[in-house]
C-alpha cells in the first residue's frame, strides 16, 4: 500500500486509518549525542564553515549523503561471513555478476571500488579530448572525470529541472530539442556517449521518464551514439515512473528497473546507494570488445577484474543489496520518508525543490536567504546554520559544488542553489524526520539575521569536499 493511499475498516460507524511504518525492525542501535548550541558553534567554526570537516561524533542526525550510509539487512551482514577472499576468481563475484545481469540486464560486469572508479575507466576509455558529453544535469564527479579526459560536458536537460517551484513529474528528462541541436553543431563523431542519470541529484533527486529515454535511444540510434546510465539510483527512478508515469502502474520494480536499462547501452554504479552496501560499485557494458578495455584499464586503478579493489564479503553483501533493493515494499518507504519529510517542510512554508525526491529534500537557500547574494554563497551558509541550531548535518548543492569553468577559471553561478537534506536508507525513523523538520523550521524563522560566507581555501578539484570558509559579519 502506497503511503499517499489508506485502507479503512468500518466498525459500526467508526472507519480507522491503518498508518504507514517501516517495513522492518531494529536489530541493533547506535547511540547518538546531542551536543549544546555552544560547542556546535566551536565544531563549525573549526570545520571551516564546511559540514564535511566536520567530525562524526559532533553529528546528532546525519544527512550529508546516502552513499554508503544504509543499514544494511540481516542477509546482508550473513553474507558477509560467506566472503572469498581468492585473489582471483572469488565466489563472491559471481554472485554480484549473476545480480548485476539478472536485474539490471546488462552482460559484462566489472566490480569497482565506488562509482568513482566507473566513472574514471569509462571516461578514459571513451573520450578524446574536444569531445563533448551531453546529459541531464551534471553531477560534480561525473563531470570532473569527463574534464580530466578531454571533453565538455553540455547540460540538455529540460528547462523545467532548473526552476525548484516547477512540480514537472519528470524533471530529469533530456530536452530531445537541446541535443539534437548539439549533434547537429559538433557532430555526432565528437559525442563518445550521451550520459543519463536516474533521478538527477543535482536537480533534487528527479527521474526521467521511460518515454523520455525511449525518445533519446531513438534519436541516439539515428546517429550512431551509445547511452551509459549512471544507475546509482535507478530504482528510485523506477519508483517515480511506477506512480507517476502512465502504463506501468502494473509493472513491477523490477521490470522497469530491465526496460529503462535496455534503451541503454551500459552503466556506472556506485552501489552504496540503491544497493545498501557501505562500499562497492561496478561497471557493466554490453559490448565485448569495450569490457576489455575497460577491465585492462581497471587492473592498473582498481584491481583484478574479478574484484576491483573490493574485499568478497562487500561484494557478496552488494549482489544481496541489488535483489533486496528492487522490493516495493521497500523502495516504497524509502521514497515515503522523503516524502514524508519533504510535505512537512512544504506544509510550513519552506521554500523546497517541487516535487520532493527520491533520496532527499532540498531546500532553496536562495529563497530562504533572499538577502544573501550568490557569491556569498547562501547554500553553504545555511547547512552551517542548520547545524550550529540543531546538530543535523546536511550538505551544499549550489554555487560552491559547481565550481569554476575549467577553461576560465571564472565561477558557475547555477540557476539551483540548493543545501541537501539527504536520507540514508533503513537508518532514521519519522520521528527522527520531525525533528529534522522541526530544526529546519528554527532556522528559517531566524532567516533574516543569517549572513553569508567568504571562502578562505579552495582546493583545485571538487572544492566542495574540502573548502574552507569564514563567516561574513
Amino acid at each position: 500500500m502506497p503511503q499517499n493511499e489508506f485502507h479503512q475498516q468500518t466498525m459500526g460507524q467508526q472507519a480507522h486509518r491503518l498508518s504507514w511504518a517501516e517495513p522492518y525492525k531494529i536489530k541493533v542501535v547506535e547511540l547518538l549525542s546531542l551536543t549544546t548550541r555552544a560547542e556546535r558553534q566551536r565544531a563549525i567554526k573549526k570545520a571551516g564553515h564546511n559540514t564535511f570537516l566536520l567530525e562524526s561524533a559532533d553529528v546528532y542526525i546525519d544527512l550529508l549523503t546516502d552513499s554508503g550510509t544504509s543499514a544494511m539487512s540481516d542477509r546482508q551482514w550473513a553474507g558477509m561471513m560467506r566472503g572469498d577472499e581468492a585473489y582471483a576468481g572469488s565466489r563472491n563475484f559471481r554472485h554480484l555478476e549473476k545480480a548485476v545481469r539478472g536485474v539490471y540486464g546488462y552482460q559484462h560486469v566489472l566490480p569497482t571500488h565506488q562509482g568513482r572508479g566507473a566513472e574514471h575507466l569509462l571516461s578514459q576509455t571513451l573520450i578524446k579530448p574536444g569531445d563533448y558529453i551531453p546529459g541531464n544535469m551534471y553531477f560534480t564527479t561525473t563531470r570532473f572525470h569527463q574534464e580530466r579526459a578531454g571533453g565538455t560536458f553540455v547540460d540538455v536537460i529540460i528547462d523545467e529541472a532548473h526552476d525548484p517551484k516547477s512540480e514537472h513529474p519528470f524533471k530529469g528528462n533530456v530536452d530531445i530539442k537541446k541535443l539534437s541541436n548539439l549533434i547537429q553543431k559538433v557532430g555526432s563523431e565528437k559525442i563518445p556517449y550521451v550520459s543519463i542519470a536516474g533521478t538527477v541529484n543535482m536537480a533534487g533527486g528527479q527521474p526521467i521518464s521511460m518515454g523520455n529515454m525511449k525518445e533519446v535511444r531513438a534519436l541516439c540510434n539515428k546517429y550512431g551514439i551509445p547511452i551509459y546510465l549512471d544507475a546509482t539510483r535507478m530504482v528510485e527512478n523506477a519508483y517515480f515512473i511506477k506512480t507517476r508515469e502512465e502504463g506501468y502502474a502494473k509493472l513491477s520494480i523490477a521490470e522497469i528497473v530491465r526496460a529503462f536499462c535496455s534503451h541503454t547501452d551500459g552503466a556506472c554504479m556506485s552501489g552504496k546507494k540503491d544497493s545498501l552496501v557501505n562500499i562497492g560499485g561496478w561497471l557493466a557494458v554490453n559490448c565485448k570488445e569495450l569490457y576489455d578495455e575497460v577491465s585492462n584499464l581497471g587492473v592498473a586503478y582498481e584491481g583484478l577484474h574479478t574484484y576491483g579493489g573490493l574485499a568478497g564479503r562487500d561484494m557478496e553483501a552488494m549482489a544481496i543489496g541489488i535483489r533486496e533493493s528492487i522490493h516495493y515494499k521497500h523502495i516504497r518507504a524509502r521514497v515515503g520518508q522523503v516524502e514524508y519529510l519533504g510535505n512537512l517542510l512544504r506544509e510550513w512554508g519552506i521554500p523546497i525543490v517541487l516535487p520532493v525526491g527520491g533520496h532527499g529534500v532540498f531546500l532553496d537557500a536562495k529563497a530562504i536567504y533572499t538577502h544573501i547574494p550568490q557569491e556569498q554563497f547562501p547554500a553553504q551558509a545555511l547547512a552551517a546554520d542548520l547545524y550550529a541550531e540543531s546538530g543535523v548535518r546536511t550538505m551544499e548543492r549550489g554555487i560552491v559544488s559547481a565550481g569554476r569553468d575549467a577553461q576560465t577559471g571564472n565561477e558557475k553561478y547555477p540557476e539551483l542553489e540548493l543545501v541537501r537534506l539527504t536520507i540514508p536508507r533503513r537508518v532514521y525513523t519519522q520521528a527522527h524526520m520531525d525533528v529534522v523538520a522541526e530544526s529546519v523550521m528554527s532556522v528559517y524563522e531566524k532567516r533574516e539575521n543569517a549572513t553569508g560566507l567568504r571562502m578562505v581555501y579552495e582546493p583545485k578539484f571538487l572544492r566542495f569536499f574540502r573548502a574552507r570558509f569564514e563567516r561574513l559579519m
